[in-house]
C-alpha cells in the first residue's frame, strides 16, 4: 500500500477542496454475518507503486450490475437478484480466502458503503483501486467533478485511482487527449499509485507517446478465436463506420454484438511489450465466452502483468487455483513482467 501520512492526506483534501472533506457516512449496524477469512492461499503477487497485490483481482461489473451479455436481456436482472449485499460481502470474503486481495470499480456510492463496511466493520484487508465515474450527482467526467470527488474517495480509503476508459478513450479520440492529463494529474496529487483504462489501444498509444504520468495500465485484452467473436471483415466495417463519424465513439474498440473488447490483441500484446507499466488486463474471458484456462492462459502468456476478472462468489476459489495454475506453468514470457 502507499505509505502516505495521514497529513499528507489531509493537505490534500485541503488543497483540492479548500477544507475539511466530510468522513464517509457512518455503516449500519454490526453484521451477523462472519467476517472475512483470517488465512488466504498464497496467490503469486506483482506491485504497483509500493502496494503489493495478487496477480487476480476481482472485477465489478457482476456487482454493480452494468454485466455484459450480448442480447441476453435477462442477465443484469439476474445478477441484481442474485447478489444481494449478503452475498457481496461473501463474494469479498470468499476473494480474500482464495488469494485474491484487491478489488477493482468505478465509484458507485452503494458499492463504495459496502466496501468500506466489508473492510471497517467486517475485518477485510482488500486492496481498493477505483475508478472516479459515477457519484449520486452523476457523471463525473470534468475537472471540476474530479477535484470534488477525488478527495472524497481518498477519504473513504482508496488505494489507488485510475481514469475509466469510457472516459479516457472518448475524449482521446475526439481530440482532448490534454483533457485525460488533467484528470490524471489530479488522482496524482493524492500521491497515490495512478492509471487510464481503455478498451482501445489508441490510449495507451497516446499516454505513452506524451509521456503522461501513468502509474498503470487498465487495458482490455482477450483472443478472437472463440465461436461468437467479430470476423475480420465486421471489425474492418466497425472501424471505417467510427472514422466516418469522426471518432466520436468507441464502436470500434468494443461492442456487444458481435460480442468483444480486444479488436486487435496481436497488436496490443506487442506494443505493450514497449511498455514498462504494470499492465492490468480486463475481459479477459470476453464477457463469458472464453474460459477462465484460455483466457488467462493468453493474457498472462503474452505481456499481462495481472488479470482483473468478474466473479461470482462461487466461482472465486475455481478461478483463483486456475490463475496459480496457470501462472506456475509460464516460464518465458515476450514482455518482462513489469510489476
Amino acid at each position: 500500500m502507499q505509505p502516505n501520512t495521514q497529513a499528507d492526506r489531509r493537505s490534500f483534501l485541503k488543497l483540492m477542496c479548500a477544507g475539511t472533506v466530510a468522513a464517509a457516512s457512518a455503516a449500519h449496524a454490526a453484521p451477523a454475518a462472519a467476517p472475512a477469512a483470517k488465512t488466504a492461499v498464497a496467490m503469486p503477487k506483482g506491485k504497483i507503486g509500493n502496494m503489493e497485490m495478487g496477480r487476480l483481482m476481482l472485477g465489478t461489473n457482476h456487482i454493480t450490475f452494468y454485466m455484459h451479455s450480448r442480447d441476453l436481456r435477462y442477465v443484469n436482472d439476474l445478477s441484481r437478484h442474485y447478489n444481494t449485499d449478503a452475498k457481496i460481502f461473501d463474494t469479498f470474503a470468499a476473494a480474500e480466502a482464495s488469494g485474491v486481495d484487491t478489488f477493482i470499480t468505478h465509484s458507485d456510492p452503494k458499492i463504495e458503503k459496502l466496501f468500506c463496511e466489508y473492510r471497517n466493520r467486517r475485518g477485510g484487508k482488500m486492496n481498493w483501486i477505483v475508478a472516479p465515474w459515477f457519484t449520486a450527482e452523476g457523471l463525473v467526467k470534468d475537472v471540476d467533478a474530479y477535484k470534488r470527488v477525488v478527495p472524497q474517495l481518498v477519504n473513504s480509503g482508496v488505494d489507488a485511482l485510475y481514469v475509466p476508459g469510457m472516459l479516457a478513450g472518448p475524449l482521446i479520440n475526439q481530440g482532448k487527449g490534454a483533457l485525460v492529463g488533467e484528470l490524471l494529474e489530479i488522482l496524482k496529487a493524492t500521491g497515490l499509485p495512478s492509471g487510464i483504462s481503455s478498451h482501445g489501444l489508441d490510449v495507451v498509444q497516446y499516454c505513452e507517446k506524451q509521456k503522461l504520468g501513468v502509474d498503470f495500465y487498465v487495458k482490455t485484452f482477450h483472443h478472437l478465436k472463440y465461436p461468437t467473436a467479430p470476423k475480420p471483415e465486421e471489425l474492418a466495417k466497425l472501424r471505417q463506420s467510427q472514422e466516418r463519424h469522426a471518432n466520436s465513439d468507441l464502436k470500434a474498440d468494443y461492442a456487444e454484438v458481435p460480442g468483444y473488447w480486444c479488436g486487435n490483441p496481436e497488436e496490443t500484446a506487442e506494443f505493450m511489450k514497449g511498455v514498462s507499466k504494470p499492465w492490468i488486463a480486463f475481459k479477459v474471458m470476453a464477457a463469458g465466452a472464453i474460459t477462465p484456462r484460455d483466457g488467462f492462459k493468453h493474457a498472462y502468456g503474452n505481456g499481462a502483468d495481472f488479470i482483473l476478472a468478474g466473479m461470482f462468489d462461487f466461482q472465486v476459489a475455481e478461478d483463483a487455483q486456475i490463475a496459480r495454475e496457470v501462472l506456475a506453468q509460464i516460464k518465458n514470457r515476450p514482455r518482462p513482467w513489469c510489476g
